[in-house]
């Protein structure tokens, strides 16, 4: 095998693909990216066994062939070659080593043999007959899984909560395809229009690593996302890369009956105030709990913070509301991350009592609903 490819090129296919490598293995194949060179193009592959990435870029070959190299290792020497050098890349006649050559430098890995190299997609009994197939716009993709993961769990005894449960649905009649994640104390519940293809798809649920992996790879990305589902796997398509990725075996929670629908005490209040002072506030609250105590009074909520070794603190923010006197208990931290999500200008609290979960919507998008369980303060 014989290549030539521009730095920037391989830089980036490399970065992308040797991010799913662990980088302690027991074994050792797969600490390694396969390297394909085949009519114009050099195809790179990677996988954990529960994810494979495979991008393909332009480059120039001169002779066909594949092997593997030290993922980690091959991506270290490539970044900190040049910039706008061309890189050749070589393997020895023996096929026991590749060889990259750029401008003066030259350096040189121990292979391992390519047929040792596993491929997800290609094994047996992984429901790899994927039963529906559909696109996304990366725009919605990217918003599902922005709103969602942060209330992922990250508890791995409740394994089924470590990832986003993607599912068709219906929403006041329309067919939607909606992304929840929950961690037991806050819910995010996204929907976008149902994809042509969508109806009747597996509810599946997307793990944790993969979503993390997904969204870094559609960061730059403008157009469709082909998405194929089966009962055990997932594959995301999209310009030259193919992210392939088990899915977490398991029943995702009933997650409707965690969203009250009584809750009558409704307060509206501008999202950034809010989150600004209850940023401020928390400074106090204790490391181990975060509380943050919130009275909802005629026109004004009143936050507030103490520990018996930062002190307290207190800030009022003018909101419209109405019902009686209520005081109620958060977690801090899961309120701002909620409140994060949340890009119109005024949030909507609907909330019943202090010991009962609050609803927490943007006042300008229906499309996402958060549920958020109080705390004793």
């Amino acid at each position: 095998m014989k290549l030539v490819i521009e730095r920037a090129a391989l830089l980036k296919s490399l970065g992308h693909v040797q991010s799913v490598v662990e980088r302690r293995n027991t074994i050792p194949i797969l600490s390694n990216v396969r390297i394909d060179a085949k009519k114009g193009e050099l195809a790179l592959n990677a996988t954990d066994m529960d994810i494979e990435i495979a991008e393909s870029t332009a480059a120039d070959i001169g002779k066909g062939g594949a092997t593997t190299a030290p993922a980690h290792t091959l991506y270290e020497i490539v970044r900190k070659l040049p910039e706008g050098s061309q890189v050749e890349i070589a393997t020895s006649s023996d096929g026991n080593q590749v060889t990259l050559s750029s401008g003066r430098s030259r350096f040189a890995l121990a292979c391992l043999p390519v047929e040792d190299f596993p491929a997800l997609s290609a094994q047996a009994g992984t429901g790899s007959d994927y039963s529906h197939t559909f696109t996304v716009a990366a725009a919605n993709l990217k918003a599902l899984i922005d709103r969602t993961r942060f209330a992922i769990s990250t508890e791995e005894t409740r394994y089924y909560l470590n990832g986003i449960f993607l599912h068709a649905a219906k929403s006041d009649g329309v067919a939607v395809l909606r992304a929840v994640a929950t961690d037991g104390h806050r819910l995010a519940r996204v929907e976008s229009p149902l994809p042509d293809g969508g109806a009747g798809m597996p509810g599946v649920i997307v793990p944790r690593k993969t979503v993390a992996e997904l969204r870094k790879l559609i960061e730059e990305a403008d157009g469709d996302i082909e998405i194929a589902l089966s009962d055990a796997k997932i594959r995301f398509s999209f310009d030259n890369v193919v992210l392939t990725s088990k899915l977490i075996d398991g029943t995702f929670p009933d997650y409707e009956r965690v969203i009250p629908a009584g809750n009558d005490k409704v307060l509206e209040v501008p999202r950034k105030d809010l989150f600004d002072a209850v940023d401020r506030v928390s400074a106090i609250s204790s490391e181990k709990s975060r509380s943050i105590k919130m009275t909802c009074e005629k026109g004004l909520i009143t936050l507030s913070a103490s520990s018996p070794e930062a002190g307290s603190a207190t800030e009022e923010v003018e909101a419209s509301y109405a019902a009686g006197t209520l005081e109620i208990g958060f977690n801090s931290r899961y309120l701002l991350d909620i409140l994060q999500q949340i890009e119109g200008d005024a949030a909507r609290f609907s909330m019943s009592d202090a010991a009962s979960p609050t609803i927490i919507r943007d006042v300008a998008d229906g499309s996402a609903v958060y549920v958020l369980m109080p705390m004793r303060v």
